[in-house]
C-alpha cells in the first residue's frame, strides 16, 4: 500500500476519547518525513487536532502503532513505557532456519552518525526475547518481544543471532524472490523478477497497555497483503 491510498480512518483498530490505535502499513513515516509529505503524525491531526504518536514504527515496518488524543493521554502511555510496562509483539520472516525459545538478546545498542545502529559496550542496554512460531524451507517466522525501545533493536538482535530479517539489507537480510522456493517458477521473458517484499518483513503484531480507567488493552494488527503473501509462499513450498 502506497502512502498516497492511504486513508486513516479505514486503519482504525480501536478508539476511545483518548486513544486511537491503527495498523500502520509499510512505506509511510510516523513522524515527518523530508523525502515524504504523507506521515502517520500529520494524517493523524487532520482527524484529531492534538494528535501525539506514542511511538514510532520504522518507515517500512507495518503494524499496531498508539495514538493519544490529548496530552494527558500521551503523558499516561508515555509513563508505561517509560516504566516497561507496555508489552509489544512483533511478527517477523528471518533468514534461514532456527529454532527460538524465548531466546534473550541482552547487547547495548549504540546510535551511529549515519542512521544505523551497532551493537557496543558504550550504547544503550537493550533486551528482546524471541520465539520461532513456524520454521519454512530455509526461513523462519519469529515472534519478537522487545523489552526496551532502542532505535534498530529488533532488526540488530536478529542479526546477532544470524538471524536477519528477510529483506532488510541493511543488517543482512536477503530479498525474497519466489523462484528460490517454487518449481517451475518462470517470468515472462526479458522481465527481471522483483523480490516478493519489497522492504524488510517485520510487523508490530500487537501492543498490551492500561487505558486512562486502568482497563488492560490488547490490540491486534493482521498482517498486511506483502506480509500475508510471503507467508503463503512459504507455507505452501515448505519442501
Amino acid at each position: 500500500m502506497k502512502s498516497s491510498k492511504f486513508r486513516f480512518e479505514e486503519a482504525i483498530l480501536f478508539e476511545d476519547s483518548d486513544f486511537i490505535l491503527i495498523n500502520k502499513p509499510p512505506f509511510i513515516s510516523t513522524l515527518e518525513d523530508r523525502q515524504d509529505p504523507v506521515n502517520i503524525l500529520a494524517l493523524a491531526r487532520e482527524y484529531e487536532a492534538d494528535a501525539q504518536v506514542c511511538h514510532r514504527l520504522d518507515k517500512d515496518t507495518s503494524g499496531v502503532l498508539a495514538i493519544a488524543r490529548h496530552p494527558e493521554a500521551y503523558r499516561h502511555l508515555s509513563m508505561q513505557f517509560e516504566n516497561r510496562e507496555v508489552t509489544k509483539i512483533y511478527h517477523a520472516v528471518a533468514d534461514g532456519i532456527h529454532n527460538f525459545v524465548d531466546e534473550l538478546v541482552d547487547a547495548p545498542i549504540l546510535k551511529q552518525n549515519d542512521g544505523t545502529v551497532k551493537i557496543s559496550r558504550s550504547g544503550k542496554d537493550a533486551q528482546t526475547y524471541f520465539s520461532t512460531l513456524q520454521a519454512f524451507k530455509a526461513h523462519t517466522l519469529v515472534e519478537c518481544r522487545p523489552i526496551t525501545g532502542r532505535m534498530h533493536q529488533i532488526r540488530t538482535h536478529l542479526a546477532r543471532l544470524g538471524a536477519s530479517i528477510t529483506g532488510d539489507s541493511l543488517y543482512g537480510g536477503k530479498p525474497f524472490f519466489v523462484s528460490e522456493i517454487k518449481r517451475g517458477f518462470n517470468l515472462k521473458k526479458l522481465t527481471d523478477e522483483e523480490p516478493l517484499v519489497k522492504r524488510m518483513a517485520l510487523h508490530a503484531q500487537s501492543l498490551q497497555f492500561l487505558l486512562m480507567d486502568g482497563k488492560n488493552c490488547s490490540i491486534e494488527a493482521p498482517y498486511p497483503k506483502d506480509f500475508q503473501a510471503l507467508i503463503r509462499q512459504l507455507s505452501s513450498n515448505k519442501r
